[in-house]
Formats: C-alpha cells, sequence, structure tokens
C-alpha cells in the first residue's frame, strides 16, 4: 500500500484532538500520523471553498436574528468574522468601527461579532499594555476615551496596529548569575479590532477602518431578545465548526500566494502613464487571474484596496465576491463624499469667519467670493455654485438675516463663524506643536 504523504492527507477531512493529535476522518480505526501543529497544517483552496461559505451563510442568520442592520453590513460583517480566524495570511487587515446612534445596539454588535471572531474579548477601556500583550480580535465599547489626552501612546499604536509590520518594544529586567539586566522584548501589535462610539473619531484612526452606521432600530422582534449569545446552541455551532474546520490555523498559503501575486499582476497589466480602464479577459485565464481583473476593475487605490483586499480574497472563497465589490465600491464611495462635504464645511466656516460685511449681500457675490478663497479655477467644481452656498450657509446656520431682491440675500453670522472655525483651527495648532515636539 502506498504511503500517504502530508500533502495527501490535506485531501481528506482532517480533526485536530484536543492533545494535538492529526487524525483523518473516514480512515479506518483512525490512524494517529503523529503530534502535529496545526499552525503547520496547510488549507487547500478546494477545502476553504467547502468550509468558509456555509458557515458565512449561518453568520449572516446568526447576525440578522439580534442586529437590525442595512442589507449590505450582514454579508460585510460575515466577511470581516471569517477573515478573523485568518488575518495572518495578510499583511494588514482592516478595522471595523461602528459609528453608533445612542441606544442602537453597539455594544450587543460588539459582543456579537467578537464571540463568533477568532478568540475575541471586548474592554470598556484600553491600555497600552492591554493591546500589545493580549492577543485575538478586540472589541473596544465606549471608544471615546482613546482620544483623551494622555492617550497618545495607545492612539499610535493603535494607527499601527492594523499593519502586520506593527510592532512595540519594551525593555525588561532578567536576573542571572551577574544579577539584574535589560533586555528588549518585543511584542506584535496587529490583530483584528472591532470599536464603535456615538461621536465618532479622528481622521488618521479613521482612515484605518470599515466605517458603518448602526441606526436605532424600530423592530421589535429584534429589540425585544436579550443577549443570550453565550448559550445560544446556534453561536455554539458555529464556533465549534469553525474550530474544528479552520480555527486553530491562523493562516492559509493560498491566501498568501493570492495576496502575494498581485502585484505581478498589477505590473504585467497596467502600461505607464495610460488611464485605466476596467478589462474583460479575452483569453483562458485562471481562476486567481478573475480575481485579480474583478478587483481591478473596482479602480480602488491605496488606503481603499489595501483595507478591502483581505475581505475581497475571503468573500471569494464563500462564492461572494461580485457581491462584496459592490459593497466596497458603494461604501467608498460614500465616504469620499462625505470627506468633501465635510471639508467644504469647514471652507464655508472659515470663509464666513474673515468675511468684513455685515450688511445685506448677495449669495451670488458671496459664491463668488467663496469660489475665489478656496483656489477654485472658473470651470472647475462646477456643482459649487450659488444654489450650493445658499444650502450650505443654511444648514450650517451662519444666515442671520435673508430677503429677497433681485435674488437672495443674507446678512452673515460672522461671530457663529469664528467660533466654529476654532474647532478645527485648534486642532491643527495641536498638531503643529505636536511636530515641533518630535522634531
Amino acid at each position: 500500500m502506498k504511503k500517504e504523504n502530508l500533502a495527501d492527507m490535506l485531501k481528506k477531512d482532517i480533526k485536530i484532538k484536543a492533545d494535538g493529535k492529526m487524525v483523518l476522518e473516514g480512515v479506518k480505526d483512525n490512524i494517529q500520523v503523529g503530534k502535529v501543529d496545526p499552525k503547520n497544517i496547510e488549507i487547500s483552496e478546494e477545502q476553504l471553498r467547502k468550509e468558509l461559505k456555509p458557515i458565512l451563510n449561518k453568520i449572516i442568520k446568526v447576525l440578522k436574528k439580534y442586529m437590525d442592520l442595512e442589507e449590505d453590513y450582514y454579508l460585510l460583517i460575515g466577511i470581516w468574522i471569517l477573515g478573523t480566524y485568518f488575518h495572518q495570511s495578510f499583511r494588514s487587515y482592516p478595522y471595523l468601527f461602528f459609528n453608533a446612534m445612542k441606544g442602537s445596539g453597539k455594544s450587543r454588535i460588539l459582543n456579537l461579532v467578537t464571540l463568533l471572531s477568532k478568540d475575541g474579548i471586548v474592554l470598556n477601556s484600553l491600555t497600552e499594555a492591554v493591546l500589545f500583550r493580549t492577543t485575538g480580535t478586540l472589541g473596544i465599547d465606549e471608544f471615546e476615551g482613546v482620544g483623551k489626552k494622555g492617550n497618545e501612546n495607545l492612539r499610535e499604536l493603535l494607527n499601527s496596529a492594523y499593519k502586520k509590520t506593527g510592532k512595540v518594544y519594551r525593555m525588561k529586567k532578567v536576573s542571572g548569575k551577574d544579577g539584574e539586566s535589560q533586555e528588549v522584548e518585543e511584542f506584535e501589535v496587529y490583530r483584528p479590532i472591532i470599536m464603535a462610539n456615538i461621536w465618532g473619531m479622528d481622521d488618521t484612526l479613521g482612515d484605518r477602518c470599515i466605517q458603518l452606521i448602526l441606526e436605532k432600530s424600530v423592530k421589535k422582534r429584534v429589540v425585544k431578545l436579550i443577549e443570550d449569545f453565550e448559550d445560544n446552541s446556534q453561536i455554539d455551532y458555529i464556533s465549534r465548526e469553525i474550530s474544528k474546520g479552520f480555527g486553530s490555523y491562523g493562516s492559509s498559503g493560498t491566501l498568501k500566494t493570492i495576496q502575494q501575486n498581485w502585484n505581478k499582476f498589477v505590473l504585467d497589466t497596467d502600461t505607464p502613464n495610460t488611464p485605466q480602464t476596467p478589462t474583460t479577459p479575452t483569453t483562458p485565464t485562471t481562476p486567481i487571474d478573475y480575481i485579480y481583473i474583478k478587483i481591478n476593475n473596482t479602480q480602488l487605490l491605496g488606503r481603499d484596496l489595501e483595507l478591502f483586499f483581505p475581505l475581497f480574497i475571503i468573500s471569494d472563497f464563500c462564492g461572494k465576491l461580485d457581491d462584496m465589490l459592490k459593497i466596497a465600491i458603494k461604501i467608498v464611495k460614500e465616504r469620499k463624499e462625505k470627506d468633501i462635504f465635510e471639508s467644504m464645511d469647514v471652507q464655508v466656516y472659515d470663509f464666513v469667519a474673515q468675511y468684513e460685511d455685515s450688511k445685506f449681500t448677495k449669495v451670488s457675490s458671496l459664491t463668488s467670493q467663496f469660489r475665489i478663497f478656496c483656489g477654485i479655477e472658473e470651470k472647475q467644481d462646477l456643482w459649487i455654485n450659488t444654489r450650493w452656498f445658499g444650502k450650505a450657509i443654511k444648514r450650517l446656520k451662519l444666515d442671520l438675516d435673508k430677503k429677497k431682491s433681485s435674488g437672495m440675500l443674507v446678512i452673515l453670522d460672522i461671530e457663529k463663524a469664528k467660533e466654529k472655525i476654532k474647532m478645527f483651527k485648534e486642532v491643527e495648532e495641536e498638531d503643529k506643536v505636536e511636530e515641533v515636539k518630535i522634531k
């Protein structure tokens, strides 16, 4: 009888016992083949596809039972949860952030997601030591405290913990024959993190997150349910299935390979100085090439691509890549529109704060002056017009009075604008002070 090697064994269902012994299911007498470190067991692409899709469906079913979310969120969160079991396969893994209304269930979603994720825990307060001395998925509730003065080092760690290169070095005392000495101890801070708060977060950390809006539910069927997660048979079943299937492995060579070959695909397919356009393969390609082509056609770049790339790969193994691509495009588009909207609001505050005329002025004239103030060329950003500016000052409540006379005229609330702009100017000044200190 031909002796099977490890590669042959992996094509069969493998069960890891508590003592670390690997057993081949379906083999006579369940022949034990010796102790094997689960991290050294490679999961085949076929096994991944077989295992992931049914587990994802069960996760989504549980999420829908306990949470009232936008339909797209269920798939995204489910994929993110699965990805926590393989996050070591990726160079980076996005944070998940819920910007939640009061009473919208942010603590519930944190508890549920961390329970379904790999080695998940939820903390109401976070310290540097806890961040780099613990492992597994971390849920941070009441995230506002991280932004307080004195937590600069913690924020710095969080800014780097989404990347595999993020490391922390600390000195520790060691005793020897010659007495005590100091030696460097290295910690890896890279881990899956999910956060939630009411007030949002700063731009730097927010740039590492996939941000989702959590609204208060009116579905009584959902809000009447208590959090019985630890006793829930569905959740227990999912946890056992994950542990049995791939929960101990931590990484996958297949996932790593897909990620590693992306840059080669980009360099081979993109022509320098030529605008990218969606492509369709005209010659037979591998399944991985099809994944790359679909991802490339989203036109996602930089940090956006970096954050969603792991989720794209996991979603493909669940048969949900096309859906995940649409969700990513939608989220990125909405965020960019929000960024433009908010940044232009700051510009409006700044413009009005520096305006000196407290008399009635035509909105059309103010619009022209605002465009000059922002350095906008004549045929550039035509959406910044009289109608937009009029709505902006009304929405920001910067119109003390208004009247119609050959067009709309307003008196600007200059004092209010001066107070509002301080919120943004003071932040800039603080950043400058920090830069000076660092230098």
